[in-house]
This record gives structure tokens, sequence and C-alpha cells, in this order.
């Protein structure tokens, strides 16, 4: 299955990066890159259970153009879960419910060599945004 060109790049620029330093860092300036969320969108609906951090996750579906293609906004208080916010935006907004619902973004995760170092509460924190993004595919397309 293609990747979104954004995710691509980011996969393309990690895999210049051998120090899970460097990583952390990209990592970072991916979260500072996204667009600040206003406070209204700030609510408990949005509000993702299951991270130690509030990280906020905002969707929509578009069924104008047929089955049903998600998007998604997303932030966080703590800057390397923003970065990890940025990476799962970057990775499924703007595709089909039935690709979401498909795609595995642990694996991708680690296959990219970011899961290894994230320790036991943001795997948990990690795991918690992509079951809700998951969940909300499924539902778009029931």
């Amino acid at each position: 299955m293609s990747q979104n060109q954004p995710f691509q790049d980011i996969a393309d620029n990690l895999s210049y990066l051998d120090d899970w330093e460097d990583r952390l860092n990209y990592l970072i300036e991916l979260g500072q890159a996204l667009p600040p969320m206003a406070d209204a969108d700030k609510t408990d609906d949005n509000k993702v259970r299951g991270c130690v951090s509030n990280v906020w996750l905002v969707s929509g579906v578009d069924r104008s153009a047929g089955p049903a293609v998600l998007t998604f906004r997303g932030q966080s208080d703590a800057i390397i879960t923003k970065g990890l916010v940025a990476v799962l935006i970057a990775l499924y907004s703007g595709r089909p419910a039935a690709e979401i619902a498909e795609t595995d973004a642990i694996e991708w995760f680690r296959k990219l060599g970011l899961s290894e170092h994230l320790g036991m509460q943001r795997s948990n924190g990690l795991v918690a945004m992509v079951n809700r993004i998951r969940n909300e595919a499924r539902a778009a397309l029931a």
C-alpha cells in the first residue's frame, strides 16, 4: 500500500538519522511544525484516553468523492508526544477509512526505528492514539 507523501518524507528523513538523539530532535521539530489547535477543540471528547500527557485528536470525514476519507488534526502539551502526533497525522490523514483501519502504525514506528526508545508510558499512549484513529475509521465505514 502506498503511503501519503508527508509520511514518506518523514520515513526518508528518518532513514538518514542513525543516532537516537537526532531522531528525537527530528520528532520534536515535527511536533513544533503542527498547526496550533484552537482551545475550543481541546475538549474532553477530543482528548485521547490512555495518554499520560494531554493529547487531542480531531477528525473529519469527507464522503464527497465516494468512499469515506478521513482527515486528522492533533496537538499535545508534551513536546515528544506532539512529534508522535505529527507522524500519525502524516501516516493517516487524507486516506480512505478502509486503509486507515488496516494500517498498523505501531509496525511502521518499529520499521522506522522510533518505537524501541519510547518507554512504556509513551508506547501505551501511542497505542491509545492509534486505536482511537483506527476506531474512528471503522466507525466511518459502518
